[in-house]
């Protein structure tokens, strides 16, 4: 079964070194969002990328990191995203936090 559903999507831009509570950004906010029962959060590492700063992230020579991009994606019914909020803005001081409306597909063997 197939079924079409409007929901949000909160995407989360920040650095690999962001850190909240002595622990990497990213992997808090997928653990916080997993406290509140949303329906899905992903962090992506990004190979390169720049922000507010103008300055370009990228791996260094050797494979070292140079900060690189992080995004987390985050994603669940309209509702569940805006009771979610006041958490993730407490966590996030630098980075950028964008929300969008959109389709989603749900694919389902159950009736």
């Amino acid at each position: 079964m197939k079924l079409l559903e409007r929901i949000k999507m909160i995407r989360i831009y920040c650095g690999e070194n962001d850190r909240w509570q002595q622990q990497p950004l990213y992997e808090a906010i997928v653990n916080e969002a997993h406290r509140h029962h949303i329906a899905g959060a992903t962090a992506f590492r990004g190979i390169e990328g720049y922000g507010a700063s103008s300055r370009i992230h990228r791996r260094q020579l050797l494979g070292l990191s140079g900060d690189l991009p992080i995004m987390v994606t985050i994603i669940d019914e309209p509702d569940k995203i805006e009771a979610f909020m006041p958490t993730l803005e407490e966590m996030v001081s630098e980075g950028l936090i964008a929300i969008s409306e959109v389709d989603a597909i749900r694919y389902s063997t159950a009736p």
